[in-house]
């Protein structure tokens, strides 16, 4: 392992509460209480479901990794706890669309797993751009774009929704590892 009295220390004071290890916390503990297993997910259906209620085409599933997403949903115990960034999947069935809506304070990336879906972007000027996504297709809004994302395919769509804030810091590497002498 590295030398850490040859690096800097590691100030935790730096990150919020949810990213700290707890008080007496072994490293397995702290680290298990940070994955979320597909096992135990399921997909909530009722994270949106009063724009379901509305209208049955924006009816939408949500399976919560990492914080609780822009859904509105207050809490989810099952999840990693996040300060700056949320993690789920998002089952859109075939026909069916989520509606425009944008947010001011974060980008929103959608990665398509499966299925083919149209997203609309429009901003507050009127402008509009459309395209298609497939498998294994990305893209990522910035804050105050309008995003629709519409189902134009035969079968049900996954896709993994991140939002997420600032850019992190430059990573640092283990003082005896040579990648740590590399000046970027």
């Amino acid at each position: 392992m590295s030398d850490l009295s040859e690096q800097k220390k590691f100030d935790d004071s730096q990150v919020g509460e949810t990213l700290r290890r707890p008080q007496g916390a072994s490293l397995e503990a702290w680290m298990n209480g940070r994955i979320a297993r597909y096992s135990t997910r399921q997909y909530d259906w009722n994270a949106l479901k009063f724009q379901a209620d509305y209208d049955p085409k924006f009816r939408r599933a949500q399976m919560r990794y990492m914080g609780t997403g822009g859904t509105g949903v207050a809490a989810d115990v099952n999840t990693v706890p996040s300060e700056h960034f949320t993690f789920s999947t998002m089952v859109i069935p075939a026909g069916h669309e989520g509606p425009p809506h944008l947010h001011i304070d974060v980008e929103e990336v959608f990665f398509v797993m499966r299925g083919k879906l149209k997203v609309v972007l429009t901003t507050a000027e009127g402008e509009r751009y459309e395209t298609v996504l497939t498998d294994r297709d990305l893209i990522s809004v910035p804050p105050g774009v309008y995003r629709e994302e519409i189902n134009v395919g035969d079968e049900d769509a996954l896709m993994c929704v991140m939002l997420g804030a600032k850019k992190p810091v430059t990573p640092t590497y283990p003082a005896d590892h040579p990648l740590a002498k590399i000046k970027r």
